[in-house]
């Protein structure tokens, strides 16, 4: 993807000792992917990292100002009659809990909801920082896509080792004990790959779709961009929406075990 310029660029370029020290860093973490190129990390190889990192401290920074609301639970009760700050937050995140309930019930969803909650938080404030002009969205790098797609790689399989022990590994290799080696060796491939489908899905469709807004806004200044600000908006949640629900699934069917079975039968009947 090309080269952008945002106000981070702009900010870390005003101030020289800024600038090396935020060469070096990239030096020192970034180098380690590119040694097979022949370009040598400048201090924009971290300005995903670093505008990821302005927007998790903002996004503290809103949920302790609404947290702030919910210590008298009184007045917590009570729904505002403006659109506010408080009702975006428990609007979003109602949303995505009944999505972690209907995919993987309630219990499970008390659980793993922080997980799947975080994300769905952080992916799409990035994404949608991106469509306001000056501001980068660190989703469009796939540094930052691949580290959020790992953690939840890590600690699906996490769960599901704690939940299933090495049941979990049992799982993998299906019902059939003749077809078990070969049952589990795509079992373990499609699990891996779960890493690089979330991760290059999510960039992808970011970087594409900021490049299409950002240049749409340099042809025609006016009333053209509005749909394409339109159609970018939709993208924005709708990656979040689907990072976070192949989440959620991945999380359910690790921890998935036949006790859960029976009980989703008895809860039918």
């Amino acid at each position: 993807m090309p080269k952008h310029t945002s106000w981070l660029t702009y900010l870390i370029d005003m101030f020289p000792a800024f600038k090396e020290n935020a060469r070096n860093l990239g030096d020192g973490v970034i180098s380690t992917y590119l040694m097979h190129k022949p370009e040598h990390p400048t201090y924009r190889s971290m300005e995903p990292l670093l505008t990821s990192m302005v927007y998790m401290l903002l996004l503290l920074l809103l949920a302790f100002v609404v947290r702030a609301r919910f210590r008298d639970l009184k007045t917590a009760v009570v729904p505002e009659e403006r659109f506010t700050l408080t009702t975006a937050f428990e609007v979003f995140f109602g949303y995505y809990y009944n999505l972690t309930k209907e995919v993987m019930g309630p219990e499970k969803a008390k659980k793993h909801f922080p997980l799947i909650g975080a994300s769905a938080a952080f992916i799409t404030f990035s994404n949608l920082m991106g469509l306001v002009p000056g501001f980068g969205s660190p989703t469009a790098s796939l540094s930052i896509t691949l580290g959020c797609a790992s953690v939840v790689f890590v600690l699906f399989n996490y769960y599901g080792f704690k939940t299933q022990g090495l049941g979990y590994l049992a799982h993998m290799a299906g019902p059939m004990l003749i077809l078990s080696p070969l049952i589990f060796t795509i079992e373990v491939i499609s699990t891996c790959v779960r890493v690089v489908t979330l991760s290059v899905r999510l960039m992808v469709n970011i970087a594409v779709d900021h490049l299409l807004a950002s240049t749409f806004i340099v042809l025609v200044a006016l009333f053209v961009p509005i749909p394409v600000a339109i159609l970018g908006l939709l993208v924005c949640l709708i990656q979040g929406l689907v990072f976070c629900l192949l989440t959620a699934v991945y999380i359910a069917l690790a921890t998935e075990g036949h006790d859960d079975h029976g009980h989703e039968e008895a809860h039918a009947h």
